[in-house]
């Protein structure tokens, strides 16, 4: 029997409806500051449609845009510029960056309070510690999936492939926080196939095309697949096999239309918490 799909465009919608809601019941638009810095034509998609829905959700949403010359020290000031405006709620600086530029320095020159991407050392640790207050987009939308589909991790085996700072660690420590039994895999992982079998709950975040096959999934598992990775012909494929693991799985995202929606609906959620947290 073919897997239920889990469908991550509807689920988004009612977030970003939610928001919206929540966002006319203040006194104050919330306000989105976003900067891109550089010409990277993937980065201005995404800038573009993060733009498009913050506008929806009747956010003061505004892009800066600085060119690929501009130097660390530039960027730097405009921060500590956003972070003093009292109208903007909520920085993200676009990645990646540039050359020359120190992504780990941006990122820590970010206000906690306004970093909504969840990536300031202060809101990492917060996450670590059961405690958090804005947590990273893509992990926050993978949990709102799982609840919109009725999946409970309490109690579950959950395994996380792959372990970036942006995706893996912080999806691993929701889990933890949510009763699951958490497992983190990585290329370095002996017997990659056998641990993935093993997991009730299976995040595929590696980004490798298709590195998932169907015979790596639990028979009825929930497969998630944050990957999006483009191919030679310029479609667009998770780091699962999706056919395969569709045949296998009780349930899974599609890509696209999966995980990917949720990541701008949580961004807007994030930005929400901070403007009814600092005004």
């Amino acid at each position: 029997m073919a897997a239920r799909v889990i469908d991550g465009k509807a689920v988004a919608a009612a977030l970003r409806a939610e928001v919206a809601a929540r966002a006319a019941a203040l006194p104050y638009a919330p306000g989105l500051a976003v900067v891109l810095v550089g010409e990277d034509p993937a980065s201005q998609v995404y800038v573009r449609n993060k733009e498009r829905a913050a506008k929806a959700a009747g956010f003061a949403s505004e892009t800066i845009r600085l060119p690929a010359s501009a130097s660390q020290a530039e960027l730097l000031a405009l921060i500590a510029r956003l972070n003093r405006d009292p109208a903007v709620d909520g920085i993200l600086v676009q990645l990646p960056l540039p050359a020359g530029i120190d992504p780990q320095a941006v990122i820590r020159a970010i206000d906690p309070a306004k970093d909504v991407d969840g990536f300031h050392p202060d809101n990492v640790a917060a996450l670590a510690l059961g405690t958090p207050f804005l947590v990273p987009c893509t992990p926050r939308g993978v949990m709102r999936l799982l609840d919109a589909a009725g999946i409970a991790p309490r109690g579950a085996r959950a395994l996380v492939l792959g372990r970036s700072n942006i995706v893996g660690r912080p999806m691993a420590a929701l889990l933890l926080a949510a009763d699951a039994t958490v497992t983190i895999a990585h290329s370095r992982t002996r017997d990659l196939a056998a641990e993935c079998r093993r997991a009730e709950i299976l995040i595929a975040a590696v980004g490798r095309a298709e590195m998932v096959k169907g015979d790596w999934v639990s028979p009825g598992a929930t497969v998630i697949d944050v990957g999006i990775n483009r191919t030679a012909a310029g479609g667009l494929v998770g780091d699962v096999a999706y056919a395969e693991a569709a045949a296998v799985a009780g349930a899974i995202t599609p890509v696209p239309g999966g995980v990917g929606p949720m990541t701008i609906a949580c961004l807007l959620e994030n930005t929400l918490i901070a403007a009814a947290a600092r005004r």
